[in-house]
């Protein structure tokens, strides 16, 4: 008895040791393991070249599309994937036959800023990064990021392309918004963190975007390159705050975005990702970060529209990016690195500097180990109780009430009520959800482009209830401003917010500055975005069955300020 309680201690111990004595990223940096060096070794300066570039792969293009992205990376042995739309087999598959061809291990990314629902189907969707800006309690998005992590790792993935550290400041934002914890630097930064280490600590790599921060432009630098004319103080104060202080947390990665910053940089048309003195010399010298540096997608129109046939890919290589992804050709990118080398436009050592930290993360993430994603089982390894009951944790904590406190908890669940959803065709979860705790209730459903004759009809019916409750549903897949309802329903909604009716939008909070009237309605929940699960949390807030504990992670002028929440 006594041996085994101690061979339970000695064990317990070596976990504990394990775990405590594995390193970080930025650790193994500074002490770079024996495989780094025998694989560096190995490689001819093309080969090394090579491993700076990541290619673009999806699995709801058809068997061919896929095959040759294969026959790309068997043929140039880049250094990466980054996977876009799909389905978790299609794409376990796919890794594992481009690991097959591939030399050196491949890092296998995704774009996955709220899990793996962000690009693949039969997969959980994390609630949107506004949504979480709303949160109180930290810890619950540590989990978020640890969930995370898991699921990357059980498709075979090593890092992650989030989270957003952007601080969107521009209610007019076309590229970032949603995607950004808010408007306030500090609830960024602390939101941006937490989401950070959780999925760092379940050993997967992050990177933080987009720098020096994207979030007060109203140009999306996909179609057009954007232009941030703040001055150098003020972009390093607000802008850059969330990825100074992640910076010093250990943030594995950054990646640059595709803005023109004259303060920073007053070469013509410059994007930020092609400017050493951004790249290298504020981010790298100035701020001492010593992690991966990649580069926003380089096939953007915000970086291609003024540098073409693949000077874009060099100058970012120049600029002191280590990783480039989605060249528009990467062979031929290789090729003008090449020439450049010869020519003295960047010096080699430049190079070796960043392929030892490409591999090294390789050897980080556990690539050293040749491993085949098991696709047998998948879609239940990353469709985890946990990871359900944790959104739906999240969901409770994000909702935000800001009108209506005593009004809600004095409503009669006996009286009859019309239960209203805008925006949608048919009954909603939410409606469902209400009448559990309104058991006289009626549902009716008003679609966003209702006639006259439909709203009348609707008004004239509920003439007759005694409370009014209402849904306003964003029915677009990804919650940006500009609600689509037409004016007559949106006029339907100012009449209504003059009686005794409680609101929840399930939409973009700046979409409230849309909806004259409800700054002056009996109760008003924001919930977010259209999901079931916000439609359950909200349901639950009305129903007084939970404490709405979110804060407005933005300011919607001039009737909300960040903060509130009641």
């Amino acid at each position: 008895m006594k041996k085994n309680i101690i061979l339970i201690v000695l064990l317990c111990i070596t976990v504990f040791s394990a775990n405590a004595q594995k390193p970080t990223y930025l650790e193994m940096l500074a002490n770079q393991p024996k495989w780094v060096d025998s694989v560096f070794k190995k490689l001819n300066r093309r080969e090394k070249i090579a491993q700076m570039f990541f290619v673009r792969a999806h699995t709801n293009l058809g068997q061919k599309y896929t095959d040759s992205v294969g026959l790309v990376i068997k043929k140039e042995q880049l250094g990466g994937v980054i996977f876009f739309q799909g389905g978790p087999v299609r794409q376990a598959r796919a890794t594992n036959a481009y690991q097959k061809v591939s030399h050196v291990p491949l890092i296998i990314a995704n774009d996955g800023e709220w899990g793996l629902g962000m690009r693949l189907d039969s997969t959980i969707s994390f609630p949107y990064q506004m949504t979480l800006g709303a949160i109180q309690n930290k810890d619950l998005i540590y989990k978020m990021g640890q969930e995370v992590a898991k699921d990357f790792k059980r498709m075979g993935m090593q890092m992650n392309l989030a989270p957003d550290a952007d601080i969107n400041n521009n209610p007019k934002n076309p590229v970032i918004n949603y995607r950004s914890f808010g408007e306030n630097k500090f609830n960024v930064a602390t939101k941006t963190g937490a989401y950070m280490m959780g999925m760092q600590d379940g050993g997967l790599l992050t990177t933080l975007k987009h720098f020096p921060g994207h979030g007060d432009t109203d140009v999306d630098s996909h179609y057009d390159l954007p232009q941030l004319n703040f001055t150098a103080a003020r972009l390093d104060s607000l802008e850059m705050y969330p990825f100074k202080e992640l910076i010093k947390q250990g943030a594995s990665g950054v990646m640059i975005a595709h803005m023109n910053i004259p303060s920073l940089d007053n070469t013509p048309n410059l994007p930020s990702t092609l400017s050493k003195p951004i790249v290298t010399g504020i981010l790298k010298q100035r701020l001492g970060f010593k992690g991966l540096i990649i580069s926003d997608a380089m096939d953007m129109k915000g970086v291609v529209k003024y540098f073409k046939n693949g000077e874009a890919d060099l100058m970012g290589i120049i600029a002191g990016n280590d990783i480039l992804e989605l060249s528009e050709n990467s062979e031929r990118a290789i090729s003008l690195v090449r020439k450049a080398v010869r020519h003295d436009r960047i010096d080699m050592k430049t190079i070796d500097e960043s392929v030892r930290k490409i591999l090294t993360a390789k050897y980080w993430a556990g690539l050293a180990k040749r491993d085949t994603v098991v696709t047998q089982g998948i879609i239940a390894g990353v469709n985890r109780n946990a990871s359900n009951a944790l959104v739906q944790e999240l969901a409770n904590a994000s909702v935000t009430l800001l009108r209506g406190k005593d009004f809600i908890k004095n409503m009669v669940p006996i009286r009859r009520t019309a239960i209203i959803s805008i925006g949608v065709p048919s009954v909603t979860r939410f409606q469902k959800e209400i009448s559990k705790g309104f058991y006289n209730s009626v549902y009716y459903v008003l679609d966003k482009d209702a006639t006259a004759t439909q709203i009348s009809n609707v008004a004239r019916e509920i003439g007759a209830f005694d409370q009014v409750i209402v849904g306003i549903h964003d029915s677009r897949s990804r919650p940006g401003n500009n609600i689509p309802l037409n004016a007559g329903v949106k006029n339907f909604i100012k009449e209504l917010s003059t009686k005794n009716t409680v609101f929840s939008l399930f939409a973009n909070p700046y979409n409230l500055s849309a909806l004259p009237g409800l700054e002056n309605s009996k109760g008003l929940v924001v919930a977010y975005q259209k999901e079931d699960y916000m439609q359950i949390s909200a349901a639950a807030v009305i129903n007084n069955r939970l404490v709405a504990k979110g804060k407005l992670p933005v300011s919607i002028l001039p009737n909300y300020k960040f903060g509130d929440g009641l």
